[in-house]
């Protein structure tokens, strides 16, 4: 189980720098960088954020995975997700007013599918992660996804009314409920499995790879087909919308990269810098509302810039400079989690969370 976990958490430390790399460069950032390492920047985009959600699947299912529950067990374990749930969907919705591609409220509603099938039989997950899929593409059918989105500036006209706020968060917002909590069930599943076999790992990555593989050559071979623009658009469109080929193409990503540092945790379970690595993992949360909040302003200031919450409409930090910032910030969250780890078992607002949620 040691090794398990540390594989765990070394791949959520991973997830948790991909989105400082997404969300600086995402706000300060040139989204149209056609330079090699613009290029490499936005690997990240949507691979970095699926991750993150597969992994607060796992997380669930970790937390959830003896058999023989007593009615009493289930119960309280039920109870204490759902008032997790509660909790980041009201921090999400707090931080949503200082940064509008807020991820955590969205948690909120996948824990709250999760509770509705905690306990069954974990092959009924991918079928409700194809559910979920489904009906994102059903609505597509009647609502156009743009409503409410002016994708020049990325910023959504009526977030906050009663029918945007539910269009957005069921449906058209940055990750919405329907498809992004497929990606939640996903991590369940995945969390139900012995993932600290090499058996497993193997399997994970061959089918993580052989989704990629075929996505990506589909993708290329779309530059060389008679299609029209809707099919094309259909293929090759990245996060928003995120139709079937983003979604296949980024849980294949996922299922490569949590089954690859599941085996690197095997390696270095014992290792100290491994060990701070994970200590990093653990407090995504603190890590994820801090440099939402602390780097933002700090990439401000030090790039001469104006933080508005939304997609900079001033001149574009460099590629160099979005990496060469989010390592920094990285290595500023390795060493805080490590001295804290040496006090506290658990991060600020970990704590705070648990405190709330027993």
């Amino acid at each position: 189980m040691k090794q398990r976990v540390i594989g765990f958490d070394l791949a959520r430390a991973y997830a948790i720098f991909g989105m400082y790399i997404v969300n600086f460069n995402t706000v300060f950032g040139l989204h149209n960088d056609k330079s090699l390492l613009g290029k490499f920047l936005s690997l990240f985009s949507g691979n970095s954020s699926t991750v993150f959600v597969m992994l607060a699947g796992m997380g669930i299912a970790l937390m959830t995975n003896r058999s023989g529950y007593t009615s009493e067990e289930k119960n309280k374990l039920r109870t204490v997700i759902g008032k997790r749930a509660v909790f980041l969907f009201v921090i999400g919705l707090l931080l949503s007013l200082w940064w509008s591609a807020d991820i955590l409220h969205f948690y909120g509603a996948y824990m709250g599918i999760a509770l509705l099938i905690l306990f069954i039989n974990k092959r009924y997950y991918i079928l409700m992660a194809g559910f979920l899929i489904l009906v994102f593409h059903i609505l597509l059918m009647f609502i156009p996804f743009e409503t409410g989105w002016n994708f020049d500036t990325f910023e959504y006209s009526d977030s906050w009314s009663f029918s945007g706020f539910i269009r957005n968060f069921f449906y058209n917002g940055w990750n919405s409920v329907f498809p992004w909590a497929a990606y939640f069930i996903m991590g369940m599943y995945l969390g139900r499995l012995d993932c600290g076999e090499l058996k497993t790992q193997k399997k994970m990555f061959i089918a993580g790879l052989v989704l990629y593989i075929t996505i990506t050559v589909l993708q290329w071979r779309s530059n060389y087909m008679n299609l029209s623009e809707d099919v094309y658009f259909y293929i090759n469109a990245d996060y928003l919308p995120p139709f079937l080929p983003f979604m296949l193409s980024t849980i294949g990503f996922g299922l490569m990269m949590i089954s690859g540092f599941m085996y690197l945790g095997n390696i270095v379970a014992d290792k100290q810098f491994a060990k701070n690595v994970a200590a990093t993992g653990q407090m995504t949360l603190t890590h994820y509302i801090s440099h939402i909040v602390f780097g933002m302003l700090l990439l401000a200031f030090l790039a001469d810039k104006e933080y508005t919450g939304h997609v900079t409409q001033q001149e574009p930090i460099s590629a160099f400079y979005i990496l060469l910032f989010s390592i920094f910030y990285f290595i500023t969250s390795y060493y805080f989690s490590k001295l804290w780890v040496q006090k506290y078992k658990n991060g600020p607002l970990e704590m705070i969370m648990r405190k709330i949620s027993g």
